[in-house]
């Protein structure tokens, strides 16, 4: 019975063995066998098997990207102002065997490579180059890290300047420059701003004044044709009235001659035409001697007229 039981437990402890002789290894990771304290292999993703007791697992390795957010760093620039800086690392690991062997603490050895990087590149720049480089900080502090974990294993993909603050004094000043540079963009836009509006008023009245000058011109070209079709109305109706009376004297005299008038009715016809003209401007009439005759007849005539309607009233 007792022997039952050994062999019962035996076998236990034989599975119990094997099983830890078997490892799986999931994605994205790594791990590191020795053989009796030295290095033998590197496992990667799937199922291995490893020699009980001559064998053991050295590290496991994560070979995502990771992230190391180191505290804030004094540094002097080069003209020598104080200020702390925090950095942030993306760095993934390649060689899982020199990461394993190859330093004892890599995280602290990252810090402490990035802290003296950063020191050694901001040494040789100024304040204000500092504040407006970060790219060109990142691209160095990157490639210098790259080249020195490379003997770790470790790939270094990026390097983020995360914060970098300035001495109080310096952010005053810092902020006052900041104030005045807004205001003086103020004021410039300001300026530009009733430039703009006086150039536009001045078109607008120029403007204006054309269309002012314009309606005028057509103000006095309108005036002039009226006042031009008022004198061409006037001098067609004298025409007219000029012609009507040529054509009343015309028909007049025509209608004498073919009435067969005589001497003397054409010697009072004369008479008549000498009245007309004593009604103008003339001062003088001369008559001529053979019609004075008949004027004193046509004279006597009239009178006895006029006392026959009287004698008749």
């Amino acid at each position: 019975m007792f022997g039952v039981v050994l062999v019962v437990i035996l076998l236990l402890i034989v599975l119990i063995v094997l099983a830890s002789c078997i490892k799986i290894v999931p994605q994205a990771q790594a791990i590191v066998v020795e053989r009796l304290g030295a290095y033998q292999t590197t496992w990667s993703t799937g199922l291995n098997f490893k020699l009980p007791i001559i064998e053991r697992v050295a590290k496991r390795v994560n070979l995502k990207e990771q992230v190391a957010d180191f505290p804030p760093q004094p540094v002097i620039t080069k003209d020598n102002v104080t200020m702390r800086i925090d950095t942030v690392v993306f760095f993934q690991i390649t060689d899982p065997k020199l990461y394993a062997y190859g330093v004892e603490n890599p995280i602290m050895a990252i810090e402490n490579l990035t802290a003296t990087t950063l020191r050694n590149i901001i040494g040789e720049m100024e304040l204000d180059q500092t504040l407006t480089s970060r790219e060109t900080i990142n691209a160095k502090m990157r490639a210098s890290l790259d080249i020195a974990t490379d003997p770790w294993g470790i790939k270094v993909n990026r390097v983020e300047l995360k914060n970098i603050i300035p001495p109080a004094a310096i952010q005053d000043a810092m902020e006052k420059q900041m104030k005045a540079e807004r205001e003086r963009r103020e004021a410039i836009l300001r300026a530009e701003g009733e430039k703009k509006s006086t150039v536009l008023v001045a078109e607008g009245k120029k403007e204006s004044a054309i269309l002012d000058a314009e309606a005028d011109k057509q103000a006095a070209i309108l005036r002039a044709e009226a006042e031009k079709e008022k004198r061409i109305k006037e001098a067609e109706g004298q025409a007219e009235a000029i012609l009507k009376i040529q054509q009343a004297q015309a028909d007049g005299i025509r209608f004498i001659k073919e009435a067969g008038a005589d001497t003397s009715v054409l010697q009072l016809k004369s008479l008549e035409a000498f009245q007309a003209a004593a009604n103008g401007r003339a001062t003088k009439i001369i008559i001529p001697s053979e019609i004075q005759g008949l004027a004193g007849l046509v004279t006597s005539m009239t009178e006895i007229a006029k006392k026959a309607e009287g004698d008749m009233k």
